[in-house]
């Protein structure tokens, strides 16, 4: 695998998800490490991981149901 390779997805290191919050509701996030996104049930956001680096931008989110 190239260092380039982007087919399976990097952990998040749990440190940096114990102090994320979202940038929408200010609340807390879960991390659905088979989707690998960050998700804010509060503003009903999916937030993408690339990388291993979270993407909080609300532009990038994607709606979810449940709110």
């Amino acid at each position: 695998m190239s260092e380039h390779d982007t087919s399976a997805p990097r952990p998040v290191d749990p440190k940096l998800l114990e102090i994320l919050v979202c940038p929408v509701s200010r609340g807390r996030l879960e991390y659905d490490r088979q989707a690998n996104e960050l998700i804010s049930r509060e503003a009903g956001l999916a937030y993408p991981i690339r990388e291993g680096v979270p993407v909080m931008l609300p532009e990038e989110a994607r709606e979810i149901g449940g709110r």
